[in-house]
């Protein structure tokens, strides 16, 4: 198997493929190899991205590109009022 990694809307939509054939009567451990993922990956990705549809992949790609945008925002600023604060004191 390839070490690819995999984007978050193909992981999506190979849980699926694994729901399809599961419920086509497959036995899950085909089912997952047939996807060709190992069953440790296919259980990571499911726990992650588990019940999730596109809408909400969007959703939480959003998120995390908001939340890296205020942890950079948060580090400047806490940063910049450790530089202040040494300058208040003299000690430069």
């Amino acid at each position: 198997m390839a070490n690819k990694r995999q984007k978050p809307e193909e992981i999506v939509t190979k849980l699926r493929q694994v729901e399809v054939l599961t419920g086509q009567g497959m036995p899950r451990l085909d089912a997952i190899r047939q996807i060709g993922v190992t069953e440790q990956t296919y259980y990571r990705w499911k726990k992650k991205y588990g019940g999730m549809g596109t809408d909400q992949l969007k959703e939480l790609k959003r998120l995390q590109k908001a939340n890296e945008r205020l942890r950079k925002a948060v580090s400047d600023l806490t940063l910049d009022k450790l530089i202040l604060g040494e300058a208040a004191k003299g000690n430069f």
